[in-house]
């Protein structure tokens, strides 16, 4: 099969790769309908995380079962699936407690390379949901959406405990960021700023129900914020990128007592102790726990009540994976999608 392997900083290809196979009872082989391109791809891509080796690209998936294992009874051969970019058994007591993502048997899809024509799914029972039937073309790209950034983003959204009075404000305008926006609004918020500096991403902010938008960054980022809170700060802060200007902006612009939910993939971000021990600010993180949501998530999408799919700005066929890459990391996208 035809999939995306990355050799080297700024070195994308694809090439064949073996065709996966059920190697355990509770694997699932999919066929993918569409995968895409990750924020996430592009720290190795631009050299910031270390490539050992060659190796497989994609964590973001949905498509038709093809083959399943022997112990899996959830999901069979001929349904439309979406899935988590951490396989998870979604029985042991972390996962019961809402945390798949942290599964004690959790195996990362990622290693395995969605951005190809088919996937292995392990855990497929904990892992992949299936939706109500096949769905029309025009929702692909939106169920997509929920396999990560719309997941992270709505969990952003509750670890900031975004809800009704509540005002939000989100540091960061990619597809996260903007799926964090939609998310807020949809738990309730009163107030969402959007802190962006570009004109697309702006106005699809605003379409997914940004009230505010905040084009300042770090500290002057952080008076804007102040200056629109009555010195206070937003109760609730989603932090969608994961550099130290963006979380120390993000902790900066939350009132006492507030919550900053942190989703942007951590790169040498290192908390000053006095300032985060003085700020009563509650930190909550990490990779989402998509499989928890993507029940409801995919209800509305099905529904049609939400629209993430719109983050998708540029749809490519799998073979122009390389010019996917380019365009995000040049910001000429804000999320790439990929035809299988």
């Amino acid at each position: 099969m035809r999939g995306v392997v990355m050799h080297a900083p700024g070195d994308v290809r694809v090439e064949e790769r073996e065709d996966p196979a059920v190697l355990a009872p509770t694997d699932a082989v999919i066929r993918l309908a569409a995968t895409c391109v990750c924020g996430s791809d592009l720290w190795p891509y631009r050299g910031i995380e270390r490539l050992a080796a060659p190796a497989p690209m994609g964590h973001e998936y949905v498509g038709v079962v093809e083959e399943v294992g022997s112990a899996v009874t959830a999901i069979r051969p001929g349904q439309f699936v979406v899935g988590s970019f951490f396989a998870s058994d979604n029985t042991c007591e972390i996962c019961r407690a809402g945390y798949q993502s942290s599964c004690v048997h959790r195996e990362p899809v990622g290693a395995l390379g969605s951005q190809a024509e088919r996937l292995r799914v392990p855990l497929a029972d904990g892992t992949l949901v299936a939706t109500p039937g096949m769905p029309d073309d025009d929702l692909v790209p939106s169920l997509l959406a929920a396999s990560d950034v719309l997941g992270t983003g709505w969990f952003g959204a509750v670890a900031a405990q975004a809800g009704p009075g509540k005002t939000v404000a989100v540091v960061g305008d990619g597809a996260v960021g903007l799926l964090a926006v939609l998310a807020a609004k949809r738990l309730g918020a009163e107030r969402v700023i959007a802190m962006s500096r570009h004109e697309p991403r702006q106005k699809l902010a605003v379409e997914y129900g940004a009230t505010d938008i905040v084009e300042e960054r770090g500290d002057a980022g952080v008076a804007r914020i102040k200056e629109m809170t009555g010195g206070l700060g937003a109760h609730s802060v989603i932090e969608a990128v994961g550099t130290q200007e963006s979380m120390m902006q993000a902790i900066r612009s939350t009132r006492p007592g507030g919550h900053v939910g942190y989703v942007g993939v951590s790169h040498d971000v290192a908390l000053p102790g006095e300032e985060l021990f003085f700020s009563h600010v509650h930190l909550h993180g990490g990779p989402a726990p998509v499989r928890q949501y993507l029940p409801e998530l995919i209800d509305l999408i099905w529904r049609r009540e939400i629209d993430p799919g719109k983050v998708f700005d540029l749809t490519l066929p799998l073979d122009q994976a390389a010019e996917a890459y380019r365009a995000m990391d040049e910001r000429r996208a804000i999320k790439a999608l990929l035809t299988v």
